[in-house]
């Protein structure tokens, strides 16, 4: 008696191939039944109609029944533009402060000087500098100055053209926003220049001396006036002291009676061949009348 075969073939445990036809050999086609129609071979879209001119997917899928269509990049029209923004580190490429390492920076020498009775001592500081950093610099070294750039012959003029040429790089560090970013804080500015108590010792006497010159001028104006230090004009007959020596005579009309005469001018010189006697000294020019005849002083005892 034969076997009968198995239900499902003779692997029973195999799964029915997928599709709507039979499994057939590699490279054949399924047969059609007698009487129906040609076999139309398929294409690369099989949901399209026969004959049908396929249509290109919209998107990198094919469109499946009940789902719209999408388009292949689904984001890529979101931002047709993106906007541009700046760099956060808007100063990256330019160079910091050399102190503290913000930005902005500029490039600048701040000057000082000192005097030290026959010496003198220049300094500078050159380097970046960020707006605080610079105007600190820039007002120690110009307090400090005002305070000991005085101390020479030769400082006296100094002294205020190194003041003057630090206004150039203090206009610089005023033009600079303020710093951003670095490595460390920026130096504290401080006071200005002239709330510093090294300035009030510099304009203490400053302020001395503006006043001085017009008070020297009053005074050599009353002197003149009063006759103070006056050459006196000497006369024949008149008896003088001479306070000082022949070299740099300093004589003084006195009384002939008192002890404190001298000399008495006996005569004057008007002719080119008048002579003094013996004895008799010779007054200088500067106490004639016309400055330019000699008197002659006889020992008044």
């Amino acid at each position: 008696m034969a076997t009968p075969p198995p239900p499902h073939g003779p692997y029973p445990h195999a799964q029915p191939p997928a599709g709507p036809y039979p499994q057939q050999p590699a490279g054949s086609y399924p047969q059609q039944p007698a009487g129906a129609a040609p076999h139309q071979p398929l294409g690369a879209y099989p949901h399209q109609p026969p004959g049908a001119y396929p249509q290109q997917p919209a998107g990198p899928y094919a469109p499946q029944p009940g789902h719209p269509a999408q388009a292949p990049y689904p984001y890529a029209q979101q931002h047709p533009h993106p906007q541009q923004h700046p760099h956060p580190q808007a100063y990256a490429a330019a160079p910091g402060c050399q102190l503290c390492g913000a930005q902005p920076a500029v490039q600048a020498t701040v000057r000082g000087h000192q005097g030290l009775l026959f010496l003198m001592r220049f300094l500078s500081r050159r380097g970046m500098f960020c707006r605080s950093c610079g105007l600190a610099t820039y007002r120690e070294m110009s307090a400090k100055t005002l305070w000991q750039g005085w101390w020479s012959p030769l400082s006296v003029a100094i002294t205020p053209l190194t003041l003057l040429m630090n206004l150039g790089p203090r206009s610089r560090f005023r033009k600079l926003a303020a710093p951003v970013g670095g490595f460390g804080p920026s130096l504290d500015p401080g006071k200005s220049l002239l709330r510093r108590p090294e300035a009030l010792l510099f304009l203490a006497p400053m302020a001395l001396v503006v006043l001085a010159i017009p008070t020297l001028f009053v005074l050599g104006a009353f002197v003149q006036g009063a006759g103070i230090g006056k050459v006196p004009t000497l006369a024949v007959g008149d008896c003088v002291r001479n306070e000082g020596d022949w070299k740099d005579q300093d004589l003084e009309v006195v009384d002939c009676g008192s002890a404190d005469a001298e000399y008495k001018v006996t005569r004057r010189l008007d002719a080119p061949k008048d002579e003094c006697a013996d004895g008799e000294l010779l007054a200088d020019l500067e106490y004639s009348p016309d400055k330019m005849t000699v008197s002659c002083l006889a020992p008044a005892r």
